[in-house]
């Protein structure tokens, strides 16, 4: 898609999402629930309840244009990317941490919230390997760990609810966004020291371990996934502040790219092999390089600089109270050093869910949603 093309879409869509806030309320959700998977790109407050974690964003600025200006613990100035998936697929709003409801109250919980909603069991910092994030951040909760909270769930859910409900796991949604964290903690770890362990030599083992969370996913019920692939993570400010230039860590884009490419041909296998199972695989790459590379057809004026943080490019601390903010969170791509603002999480989850075959496939999120 040519980027005068890309910016019509977003345009279209705004317009598009004008007509959704009015028919949200009486429309029925596209899917029976939906079930989010992952790191701090779908984390919407699971760290919040993990006091040993340093992975957590339950502050300002944070949160800053959420309603009421509330830090949710999402790694953004207002809504992410699951949050507005959740709204195109007609849910009023994302399904809640699990972690949130882990007092006591879990069959309440589930009798009230599964068959409207979902759950959220993403945590920021983790990745593919039970490793990851462990070291940096301290309490994360790790894929394969989520997956067993959803195994958890699901027994709850065939309990409480009966067969019915247990049927609906089938139809309902499984949105994916994990492996960054692997890639950032690859290079952080290795590359300097032994630069030779790049590319496949990494990529293959978090593939085939991720290839063992879907079929254990599967084997739980899951039939729909939504798997958002790992986006152009050189180019995050953090990355670009380390460079004298400001250019993006290309290295590390390349891994990225190579992580997609794998993982498409995973789901192609799985497909094959799994009866039932469908996928649409975004590239979350591709969507943001379109961005980054032509900055004068881009609705971005600030590709580079993250919106909150201090330094070089805002990208030499984490956004906290006393970080400088820029006045205008609309015009900058990045909301801190690691993370897209709200705009930018809108216009992903646009890509996702409206976009052609140059960045979801074999189908978007919203034909994926409508397979019988």
């Amino acid at each position: 898609m040519a980027k005068s093309a890309m910016f019509s879409l977003w345009l279209n869509i705004i317009v598009y999402l004008g007509i959704l806030g009015l028919q949200v309320s009486h429309s029925q959700p596209s899917v029976p629930a939906l079930y989010i998977f992952g790191d701090s790109t779908a984390d919407v407050g699971t760290n919040n309840y993990l006091p040993g974690s340093r992975a957590r964003a339950d502050f300002p600025y944070n949160g800053i244009d959420f309603p009421q200006s509330k830090p949710t613990g999402r790694f953004s100035n207002g809504f992410n990317t699951i949050d507005y998936l959740a709204q195109f697929l007609k849910f009023y709003e994302s399904p809640p941490p699990f972690l949130s409801f882990s007092d006591g109250n879990i069959s309440q919980f589930l009798i009230k919230t599964v068959p409207t909603k979902g759950i959220n069991f993403a945590s920021g910092g983790s990745g593919l390997l039970n490793s990851t994030g462990q070291h940096q951040y301290g309490m994360v909760i790790s894929f394969g760990e989520q997956i067993q909270q959803f195994g958890s769930v699901r027994s709850h859910i065939s309990e409480l609810l009966g067969a019915s409900a247990v049927a609906n796991i089938s139809k309902s949604l499984f949105i994916i966004s994990v492996g960054s964290n692997d890639i950032f903690e690859h290079f952080d770890y290795n590359y300097t020291s032994n630069p030779i362990v790049t590319g496949q030599n990494y990529i293959a083992p978090l593939i085939s371990t991720y290839e063992t969370h879907l079929r254990n996913l599967y084997g739980l019920g899951a039939r729909r996934f939504g798997i958002i692939s790992v986006g152009a993570i050189g180019c995050c400010p953090c990355q670009r502040n380390s460079s004298r230039s400001g250019d993006c860590f290309e290295a590390m884009n390349v891994d990225a790219q190579l992580f997609y490419t794998a993982l498409r041909r995973l789901l192609q296998k799985l497909s094959s092999e799994c009866e039932g199972l469908m996928y649409a695989l975004g590239d979350s790459y591709k969507m943001t390089r379109s961005i980054i590379d032509d900055p004068d057809q881009s609705v971005f004026p600030e590709i580079k600089k993250a919106c909150c943080g201090k330094g070089k490019l805002k990208a030499e601390d984490a956004c906290k109270r006393d970080s400088d903010l820029c006045g205008d969170r609309t015009t900058h791509l990045f909301w801190d050093r690691y993370h897209p603002t709200q705009t930018a999480s809108n216009l992903a989850a646009s890509g996702l869910y409206f976009g052609n075959k140059s960045y979801v496939v074999p189908m978007n999120f919203a034909e994926l949603a409508l397979q019988p």
